[in-house]
């Protein structure tokens, strides 16, 4: 995974400062940062990915215009690929205006600097019939524009799109850009995980449709659908064999065994454990708890936002913090991959040592106070967190944006928010988790059996959606009908309309 081997030191000093909490006072001094200019080198030579037979026919794929769909469990890289396919689209294919990054969230949205779908699309209120919601674009200047505009469009996150929505969007692509083609022709990558977390629908759609891959313009969408096979994120086979069971909603009695002996414990992990909760209340009351009882001083950090109004409101259904309160001794969490060749990426865990000012920079917009925090991280590094960007883009222009700390509190998150994180760590008390796929998107998270504490723990809510089993069944028979010779037997795909 990692490319050349270098070591270039470049040191920043930053100025010591006395923590105020309470009689203590600590000093930092002299520690060592990266400049810049190094950093992107550095980067470069450093994480080079060594992609698979599988991702590496989606990218050729892609680079010749035909539509993809891409799916696989959690860690398998489904997010890295998405990204490279963005660069991919932008740089080697079409104009970077004419490429439209979209997720089903916003939360997903904002990780890969795009825009919710509904955003995108116009749409605002899914319940009305088609031909309302034709008018309603259609009135909609800006986003009749994108429409048209548009040659790729990618959509993250597609688990959690209905079918209604998908077969709308489909008909009023054809409609607007005046072209009588699936999706008016637009090229389409589009990611996700059936099993993961499910679409909200209400009132339930009257044909009893629910999922994307019900629409019935699903297949001919797409010129190729790949199931990425090779899984990163854990390296036990065991874990992995019971996770993929999970996944299923499967869980065979040596398998339930294996993670009550290993993973479920009658005393509680101890509190430097993250822990996941299916209701965002509860997820609330930890964190505060755990705040109070530190009783240090809080250093504030308020996001700067910029951008027009309407698209700054996207940014709040995105994890970066509107406003934060941190102080010593405070479990945080990074929520941006800040150096990955360092693992200091997304869901890496640790715990704020103090608090230092720095010398090359002024960061009074985000902090009155003037401070970063540093933090020593569970993976052993110690690092000075800097402020970080997260935009949301329309095509090649930034709409908005938000400066804000990459961190948030981590005793406590959700389920619904760890989506796409790694975790070294986590305890999760699955007695209230309710719907399909809930207990495998916690559990997926860990990259380990170590790390992995579990209470409340009830085979019964192991789920699968019955639906999701038939289409990813049926997906797999096709799959192995039409194999590339250049990819050595390992690539799996459907041609368009063949399911």
């Amino acid at each position: 995974m990692m490319g050349n081997r270098f070591l270039v030191i470049a040191i920043t000093t930053y100025r010591n400062f006395s923590t105020k909490t309470g009689t203590k006072t600590k000093k930092w001094f002299g520690n060592r940062y990266r400049k810049k200019a190094i950093e992107k080198e550095l980067v470069e030579g450093r994480t080079s990915i060594k992609w698979t037979d599988q991702q590496k026919q989606v990218i050729s794929a892609v680079s010749m215009g035909r539509s993809v769909f891409i799916t696989g469990s959690a860690g398998t890289g489904k997010t890295a690929l998405i990204e490279h396919l963005i660069k991919t689209l932008g740089q080697k294919r079409y104009e970077p205006s004419n490429v439209f990054v979209t997720a089903a969230t916003g939360v997903a949205a904002c990780a890969i600097s795009g825009q919710t779908l509904h955003s995108f699309s116009g749409i605002k209120h899914m319940k009305a019939d088609r031909e309302l919601l034709l008018q309603s674009v259609l009135s909609n200047k800006q986003a009749c524009r994108r429409w048209k505009k548009a040659k790729a469009l990618v959509i993250d996150e597609i688990s959690m799109v209905s079918a209604k929505m998908f077969e709308d969007l489909e008909y009023i692509a054809r409609v607007i850009r005046d072209v009588d083609e699936v999706w008016g022709g637009i090229q389409l990558v589009v990611g996700g995980d059936f099993f993961q977390l499910p679409p909200i629908i209400r009132p339930p759609d009257p044909l009893g449709k629910e999922f994307a891959f019900e629409a019935d313009c699903w297949n001919s969408s797409f010129d190729l659908q790949v199931e990425q096979t090779q899984i990163f994120r854990q390296s036990d086979l065991q874990l992995i064999k019971i996770l993929q069971g999970i996944r299923r909603g499967e869980i065979d009695p040596s398998d339930l065994e294996c993670l009550e002996e290993v993973c479920c414990s009658k005393t509680k992990p101890d509190d430097s454990v993250v822990q996941l909760f299916p209701r965002i209340e509860d997820v609330a009351t930890v964190n505060e708890e755990r705040m109070e009882k530190l009783n240090n001083e809080i250093v504030v950090y308020t996001a700067v936002d910029s951008g027009i109004d309407k698209w700054k409101r996207q940014l709040d259904k995105g994890i970066a913090p509107d406003e934060i309160g941190l102080c010593e001794k405070a479990r945080v969490m990074l929520i941006k991959n800040v150096k990955t060749w360092r693992g200091l990426v997304n869901g890496a865990t640790g715990t704020i040592l103090g608090f230092v000012e720095p010398e090359e920079r002024d960061v009074t917009d985000i902090c009155k106070d003037g401070l970063l925090p540093l933090v020593k991280f569970d993976s052993g590094q110690t690092m000075v967190v800097e402020p970080e960007t997260w935009e949301v883009r329309e095509g090649d222009v930034v709409r908005a944006s938000r400066k804000q700390i990459p961190l948030i509190l981590a005793w406590s998150l959700s389920i619904h928010k760890c989506q796409g994180m790694t975790l070294d760590r986590l305890h999760t008390d699955l007695s209230r988790a309710f719907g399909y796929g809930m207990v495998y998107v916690a559990l997926s998270r860990v990259r380990s059996f170590e790390g992995l504490h579990l209470s409340g723990f009830d085979s019964s809510k192991v789920q699968a959606h019955p639906k999701v089993l038939k289409f990813y069944k049926n997906f797999v028979s096709e799959q192995y009908k039409e194999i590339e010779d250049d990819c050595s037997g390992k690539a799996h795909h459907i041609s368009r309309g063949n399911t």
